[in-house]
């Protein structure tokens, strides 16, 4: 009898396999599991634990948790970070605490259980337990410039990690702190730790921490930025090397790949770091290398946050806002949860300060546009001004920011945002003076006739003075050929975007040429 070939499964020609080259063919079952990472799933699955404590006792019943916790303690007494003595006498200690957290990767596996003990600083008092707490950090603009930089001259962008960082930061005043709770020691329950090393959670762990990072850089050679304190230089020969920190996440790259490999050594002489690899995740930046550039995007960021908030079955939206949104205040409404509130738009503010999905390709020309609305918040009538900077076609930084004063005319609320844009635009020069490149006469682009004439002479504008005289030195940048204002028709001023509310095909036309990528 003649059986249907479309009941049969696989190809009916392909002839007798043995067992041997069924288990060996690409489609084994075996080899399905591996390239589809189901097998590295299911090892992190067995040996940690997929739920976060929500107190002390619950991570005591989890053998993963006590491993986390007991390896906490052992990087503590490698790094000599305290002794057990008895509290003298006018001295209080300070509170720990467990923080535990489930460590994810990009598909939101989870691949370990971290135990942090940290200090409840909000007890400390200032002049007693800490004196000096300022640590810069480097600015995410800085991030995308080194970045585009690095797509411009050609050389790989690698990242380190400093494992517990704060750890290595010395303590200068004499501070005391509980035993870890949970794990105290039954034979001197009443002693404290006196720290020795800074812990996390201390007003001043960020300043020590960055005070022995720093020390040690410029001891192998390295010098600072001139206005970014958290970018380090070395220069050899026609070689650069350019390391920037962020707390303790590093990245770094050369125009010589031996630099690369030196500062990996200079860094591990000291430190416990991870092992060097190529730039692929940072600050909540995803990184990509493609064939025309280095792409950015936020991915894994935005879809924790709409899990965090639930909101991932939500609606999408085509534009960031309406035309003709009607936005009040409500005044009869009910409050919100306040806590939940500043959550949600302090992920959203991160999110528009670092979120554009934007390609670096190969165009070093530097340019920079600015806009205002007039009167557009409807509560105060301020104005809100915009600006943005590029490198090349790429944005590389943005602002969009509401004026402290009332603008009496759009020549007003487009001086007050020009003035504004003019200092990024200074900022940037800087920076990329550090790297070895000039930038002065910087076109500023601007859709406004009078705003130009008052930059380029405000002696013959007498209704100008009630500006503030702070927003004047764009004046004097004009005059020292820092920057050079350019007129641009009103449609194609680019800032438009950070400042008014658009139909979605001006939007999306506008998102294009800012340098938004979609890879899909």
């Amino acid at each position: 009898m003649n059986h249907p070939i479309d009941n049969i499964i696989g190809d009916p020609y392909a002839g007798v396999q043995t067992r041997h080259r069924t288990i060996t063919e690409n489609t084994s079952l075996y080899t399905e599991i591996f390239v589809t990472g189901v097998m590295e799933t299911c090892l992190h699955v067995a040996f940690v634990s997929q739920v976060e404590p929500k107190n002390v006792k619950e991570a005591l019943a989890d053998n993963c948790w006590i491993e986390a916790m007991q390896d906490e303690l052992s990087q503590f007494k490698k790094l000599q970070v305290w002794d057990l003595v008895d509290l003298p006498k006018g001295f209080q200690p300070i509170g720990t605490r467990w923080v535990f957290k489930c460590k994810t990767d990009d598909r939101h596996v989870v691949v370990k259980n971290k135990a942090r003990l940290v200090v409840q600083g909000f007890y400390q008092q200032e002049g007693l337990d800490y004196n000096e707490v300022y640590a810069p950090f480097a600015r995410i603009e800085a991030i995308r410039l080194f970045l585009a930089y690095a797509t411009y001259v050609g050389f790989k962008v690698y990242q380190l990690d400093v494992k517990s960082a704060f750890l290595f930061g010395k303590v200068h005043e004499e501070v005391y702190v509980t035993q870890p709770p949970g794990l105290e020691d039954p034979h001197n329950i009443n002693k404290v730790y006196k720290l020795d090393k800074a812990l996390y959670g201390l007003h001043q762990a960020p300043q020590a921490w960055y005070e022995t990072l720093s020390k040690h850089l410029l001891s192998n050679g390295f010098d600072h930025g001139q206005i970014d304190s958290t970018l380090f230089i070395r220069k050899v020969g026609g070689d650069i090397l350019l390391v920037q920190v962020y707390v303790a996440d590093i990245i770094f790259g050369s125009t010589n790949e031996g630099m690369c490999r030196e500062f990996e050594k200079v860094m591990k002489s000291k430190f416990e770091m991870s092992n060097m690899g190529e730039l692929s995740f940072f600050l909540g930046l995803q990184v990509s290398k493609r064939e025309n550039g280095i792409y950015l995007h936020q991915t894994k960021y935005v879809q924790d946050i709409l899990s965090k908030y639930k909101m991932s079955d939500s609606t999408t939206y085509g534009t960031p806002i309406p035309v003709n949104h009607g936005l009040h205040p409500d005044r009869d409404g009910k409050d919100v949860d306040s806590r939940l509130y500043r959550g949600m738009i302090g992920s959203l503010m991160y999110i528009t300060a670092s979120r554009p999905d934007i390609m670096f390709v190969q165009s070093f020309d530097f340019k920079a546009y600015t806009d205002s609305d007039y009167g557009g918040y409807n509560l105060d009538r301020k104005s809100t001004s915009g600006g943005c900077q590029f490198l090349g076609d790429r944005l590389v930084s943005w602002q969009c920011k509401k004026q402290s004063t009332v603008s009496v005319s759009t020549c007003e609320a487009e001086y007050i945002a020009a003035a504004s844009g003019c200092s990024q635009i200074l900022w940037i020069q800087q920076q990329l003076r550090d790297y070895g490149l000039n930038f002065t006469g910087t076109p500023l682009f601007i859709d406004n006739n009078a705003t130009m004439s008052i930059t380029n002479n405000p002696v013959k504008h007498p209704k100008t003075k009630h500006i503030e005289i702070r927003h004047h030195f764009i004046h004097d940048c004009a005059e020292k050929h820092l920057i050079e204002l350019v007129k641009v028709h009103t449609d194609d001023n680019l800032v438009d975007l950070f400042t008014k509310a658009f139909d979605r095909s001006h939007f999306e036309h506008v998102d294009n040429l800012i340098g938004m990528f979609n890879p899909e």
